[in-house]
């Protein structure tokens, strides 16, 4: 994943103009310069949309994989009710996490006979 946004990132680099210092030159002096850099513009942004359109391609079925996935998972499975209900996740120091609930859920009915051990 990281080297698919590095050659993304380096083919919005290279589609972008750069800017430097006007210098007398073949480019800036009217013999067709401007065309050529036109030109290259033109080459390196078809690059860009190829690049970017073959990652697309790659992801692709990832994502359609992932769609059909969550399409048929059971979410009645999870037994949440309303989130409301409950507290942000907190994270202890020793890294576990905890979810509270905002009010406490009914207690179960007390018992009526005490029980001898």
């Amino acid at each position: 994943m990281k080297t698919a946004i590095t050659l993304v990132l380096g083919a919005f680099l290279l589609a972008t103009p750069s800017f430097a210092q006007e210098r007398d030159g073949p480019l800036n002096n009217g013999e067709g310069g401007a065309s050529d850099l036109e030109e290259g513009m033109d080459l390196l942004s078809e690059g860009a949309r190829r690049l970017l359109e073959g990652l697309v391609g790659e992801a692709e079925p990832r994502m359609r994989e992932l769609a059909d996935a969550l399409r048929d998972f059971d979410f009645d499975q999870l037994n949440i009710d309303d989130l409301s209900a409950y507290h942000p996740p907190e994270r202890l120091p020793n890294g576990d996490i905890i979810i509270r609930r905002k009010r406490p859920a009914d207690d179960p009915a007390p018992m009526d006979d005490e029980i001898e051990i």
